[in-house]
């Protein structure tokens, strides 16, 4: 399993081993690095959570979906809509 603390560090946005980013609070399964991206924002992106249940999604007024673990709800990042590899595809 891969913890993905989002400030940095070893599984930053250039990290694309096999297997499964989970919350650093609580080990709750976030994302698979199948659907990890290249992306210019600094940030590790991905197109689709693992599970339904994987997050939570709070819409925010300025914009963006913040994104919380769906277990503890640990603060993850944003839902940018239709900002994915592909047309139609989020990127978290």
């Amino acid at each position: 399993m891969s913890y993905c603390p989002f400030s940095g560090g070893e599984y930053y946005k250039n990290h694309f081993q096999p297997g499964i980013y989970v919350c650093a609070e609580c080990g709750h399964e976030l994302f698979s690095s199948i659907s990890k991206f290249e992306h210019s924002s600094p940030w590790p992106a991905f197109s689709e959570t693992l599970h339904e249940d994987s997050v939570t999604k709070h819409p925010e007024a300025w914009g963006p979906i913040k994104v919380c673990c769906g277990k503890c709800g640990n603060a993850l990042g944003h839902e940018f809509l239709y900002d994915g590899p592909k047309e139609g595809l989020s990127r978290f």
